[in-house]
């Protein structure tokens, strides 16, 4: 007779979701807020309105070199330490940017924007750590869980924008000092973080798979490359987005509302992602996603109406919800324990690295594309399509692969 299997105690993993998920809300408002107001200082400061999102792209750009160093350190001192460099790189980059505002400096403000790119990198881990003490049918309720916890994150940041953004006579000063403050007070949920640091591997223990055996993996390789075009997209449509709505006649606060509409978007579906993950598996969740964002640009084509921005953010946060969690969710379960440090860290460094040009596209596809915000606004949706015939494709050649060729 075989034995049963004891079932998988997920107490642990549960009380660090918990933690995360209070991370995620708390010190994850600053991405929000930074990236509402990210892009109009940016045009108030830069010499030439086609940089006017270059602030943004620092931030991803200080993510996408952090990553790989981000996710060794983590590696090696664990997630506590690695989460606490990311709060205090953030705390930094508010600072920094204030100081960039106050003197009105553009290369100090980027400067800013760039050490901020220290927090965006460790906050992406949030994800992989709630996998780390998780069974393998708890891991993907608890990917989709902390992801959830961006739910009050989305309410926090933009809500703070509409306190803080014309708080001081420097405009937006007040943004990045509130930035300072959500990244030190939040720094002490970590003090609560219960997971283990990974053994120190034994000489003659497995290496696992090098960085470029693990991209030949199909399974591997089309996660990545869903990850990379569900937050690329996201980006490059999110970074232009307040420049469009103000560019179309509207307010600062309509372009803050339609942000929080986006993030809601982004993060309520995560409390039953995980669930329909579970359900229907994950290429069929990845599938919707990518239909969805396609959806959104099709949406926003369709004309300059402040519903047709709501419709179009709307949609747009809930493609990326399950085109991104469903990568996370399949990249997770696609490698060994002992080959976590050099695939997460790598798996960022794409995504974040494809981030970047979308965010420097975004800028000059919205500005420079065409003679009006409309032009632009246009532009910016029509470059969605290449990218998402590439996901699409990849997901279509991986289900046509046989099953142990995966």
């Amino acid at each position: 007779m075989t034995a049963i299997a004891p079932p998988h105690d997920d107490s642990r993993a549960r009380r660090n979701v918990t933690v995360l998920v209070m991370a995620q809300a708390v010190l994850g408002a600053q991405l929000p807020m930074m990236f509402v107001v990210g892009g109009l200082a940016g045009q108030s400061l830069a010499s030439n309105v086609c940089f006017a999102t270059l602030p943004i792209t620092m931030i991803i750009i200080g993510s996408m070199i952090t990553a790989t160093p981000m996710s060794a350190l983590m590696q090696r001192y664990g997630r506590r330490v690695g989460f606490l460099v990311g709060a205090t790189g953030g705390a930094l980059g508010g600072a920094v940017s204030a100081y960039g505002l106050y003197a009105a400096s553009f290369p100090i403000f980027l400067l800013g924007s760039f050490m901020a790119g220290i927090y965006m990198s460790a906050h992406g881990f949030y994800r992989f750590a709630a996998a780390d003490t998780a069974s393998d049918t708890f891991r993907p309720k608890a990917i989709s869980w902390v992801m959830a916890g961006g739910l009050a994150s989305a309410i926090i940041g933009p809500q703070l924008v509409k306190v803080t953004s014309e708080s001081m006579i420097v405009p937006f000063m007040g943004t990045y000092l509130a930035v300072i403050v959500l990244n030190v007070a939040g720094s002490a949920l970590f003090t609560f973080l219960d997971i283990p640091k990974p053994p120190v591997p034994e000489l003659d223990a497995p290496r696992g798979r090098t960085r470029m055996e693990l991209l030949k993996t199909p399974r591997i390789a089309v996660a990545v490359i869903c990850a990379m075009v569900s937050y690329a997209l996201m980006n490059m449509v999110m970074t232009s987005t307040p420049l469009a709505v103000v560019g179309c006649g509207f307010t600062q606060g309509n372009a803050a509302d339609v942000v929080t509409l986006h993030v809601l978007a982004m993060y309520t579906p995560s409390f039953f992602t995980g669930h329909l993950i579970a359900r229907f598996g994950v290429e069929k969740i990845l599938a919707a996603g990518i239909a969805i964002l396609a959806l959104a640009g099709a949406v926003a084509m369709q004309g300059v109406e402040l519903e047709n921005f709501f419709v179009a953010l709307m949609l747009l946060g809930l493609g990326w919800n399950f085109g991104f969690i469903g990568a996370t969710s399949m990249l997770a379960g696609a490698h060994e324990p002992h080959e976590r440090g050099r695939m997460q860290g790598l798996n960022d460094l794409l995504v974040f690295g494809g981030v970047t040009m979308a965010s420097l596209a975004s800028g000059g596809l919205m500005n420079c594309a065409g003679g009006d915000p409309q032009s632009g606004w246009m532009a910016v949706n029509i470059a969605m399509v290449p990218f998402l015939v590439l996901a699409g494709g990849a997901l279509i050649w991986l289900l046509m692969r046989p099953k142990e060729a995966i």
